[in-house]
């Protein structure tokens, strides 16, 4: 549970941090949609972290495996359904939310041992 909260905190701070530089990079229309994108990549890694933190034990390739579906699924879903259902800016959102999916993949690997 540990490595679930330490992972949580660093991805709520490399999302924060990227949102803010989205927030620069898009027009003040898009900044509702960073936001949006921000908190559906939060919920989605922390709850791809616990599966991998679970599947870990028995091959670390196959929760990894089992994280890129769900962010791929994810993004898929958002585009295809979430994005025009709330009236989102398409272009920031996506964009968005694919950085914050990526940025905080890279610390997984650092916590996973925790």
């Amino acid at each position: 549970m540990k490595a679930v909260a330490v992972y949580g905190g660093l991805s709520a701070l490399l999302i924060l941090a990227a949102s803010w530089a989205l927030g620069l990079a898009f027009p003040p229309a898009a900044r509702h949609s960073i936001v949006v994108s921000a908190w559906v990549a939060f919920v989605v890694q922390l709850f791809a972290f616990a599966v991998l933190r679970l599947v870990a034990r028995q091959n670390v390739i196959a929760g990894w495996g089992l994280g890129a579906v769900l962010r791929m699924l994810t993004i898929a879903v958002y585009a295809l359904v979430v994005v025009k259902a709330l009236g989102l800016v398409a272009g920031a959102a996506l964009i968005s939310l694919a950085a914050f999916l990526f940025l905080s993949m890279l610390v997984e690997p650092l916590v996973l041992k925790i």
